[in-house]
């Protein structure tokens, strides 16, 4: 049966980390070669690798060179071949412990063990609290996005060297760690607001990856205890009821963006929140409004005829969405799906690197059947 199957085929090339391909569906088999393991024969090369849903998440059936090197059979049964879907609402990674977190602009977050993570990614911080009455509880909740430093240690874009943040140490109980698995279900999105510079034009930086371009049209929901809140689109004093929206002239980094908005006379941001104050406590956001930002993109000449909306949350690079042709908007419903093909090892040969190794080419086919017949 054919009626519902779908397919999928592609390639890329290994860092020799793991490899994220989206689709627009969970295939429930996966089958990959490494065209450069087949050119060049070398013990521990993985040419040739099979998933199957009834294996389970993270198991392989390979193909491997041995010493000869003559090819060998193995099984994969951590970080193999996986699946994934991010739902309509966050998902989160395990607990780590937070052993400290520095007074420093930014912040350096100590972890108990090794954290995992990869610059750009976005954690969340819980239970910041140094004693009952000290800590720094005011930035529990938000998205960072991090800067790693080393295997206990990142960065996160926030300046907690001020007089109402205490510094984190000795692993205080509670105080935990989550990365955010997938960050960006909805892009721009909506991002928390980690310093403002006002000025003729208003520099604006986030906590985590903004995705916003040049030309966005953008508003203000900034509480007053943290100043600027005369950057707020609502009231207008001019014409009652309707919102007072700003456009981004400039993007600087992923995390800080320009708007044309004049806030000279304005009100200075306070990121120095007290401690006391952070329960009930509203974050100061930024985000998309308007008809025709990052919702779509624009078909010309020389674009593909139905292209896929893209996101830019790191650097320069743009990662592309699996929906379909999107009509001009303030928002992209980026809900993503598809397969992991990981960097585990053979049972029997532990050297061996399923996804092969940095500047191998890979070539993958995914299947979802119709029918899955156990017996």
């Amino acid at each position: 049966m054919t009626e519902y199957s779908r397919l999928a085929k592609g390639f890329f090339t290994s860092t020799g980390a793991a490899q994220v391909i989206k689709l627009p569906f969970q295939p429930d088999a996966v089958e990959m070669w490494n065209y450069s393991s087949y050119g060049t024969p070398a013990q521990h090369g993985v040419p040739y690798a099979y998933w199957d849903v009834n294996m389970g998440q993270g198991f392989a059936v390979e193909q491997v060179f041995n010493a000869t090197p003559v090819l060998t059979t193995d099984t994969v049964t951590t970080n193999g071949i996986s699946t994934f879907a991010a739902g309509q609402l966050l998902q989160y990674g395990a607990q780590l412990q937070i052993a400290s977190i520095t007074k420093a602009n930014p912040a350096v977050v100590t972890t108990g063990s090794a954290h995992g993570l990869k610059s750009g990614d976005v954690v969340i911080l819980s239970g910041l609290y140094q004693s009952s009455t000290t800590g720094m509880q005011q930035i529990a909740g938000m998205p960072f996005t991090v800067t790693v430093t080393g295997a206990t240690t990142f960065t996160i874009p926030w300046n907690t060297n001020q007089s109402n943040y205490t510094a984190l140490s000795g692993s205080p109980t509670g105080a935990f760690m989550r990365k955010v698995l997938y960050p960006y279900l909805y892009f721009p999105g909506t991002s928390v607001i980690s310093a403002i510079t006002t000025g003729t034009t208003t520099t604006v930086t986030t906590t985590a990856a903004h995705n916003f371009v040049v030309g966005q049209e953008v508003a203000f929901r900034i509480p007053t205890i943290w100043g600027t809140y005369q950057l707020n689109s609502l009231p207008n004093s001019v014409v009652p009821g309707s919102p007072i929206y700003g456009y981004v002239v400039s993007v600087t980094d992923y995390h800080t963006v320009v708007v044309n908005i004049n806030s000279t006379a304005f009100t200075a941001y306070n990121s120095n929140q007290v401690f006391a104050s952070f329960s009930g406590e509203f974050f100061p956001q930024i985000v998309a409004v308007g008809d025709v930002n990052t919702g779509g993109v624009q078909i010309s000449a020389n674009s593909p005829l139905y292209p896929s909306p893209y996101l830019v949350p790191i650097g320069t690079t743009q990662v592309s969405t699996i929906n379909g042709p999107a009509i001009l908007g303030s928002y992209v419903n980026n809900t993503s799906q598809g397969f992991v093909i990981g960097a585990g090892a053979g049972t029997n040969d532990a050297s061996s690197v399923l996804v092969g190794a940095n500047g191998n080419v890979i070539y993958w086919r995914a299947f979802l059947h119709d029918m899955s017949v156990p017996f």
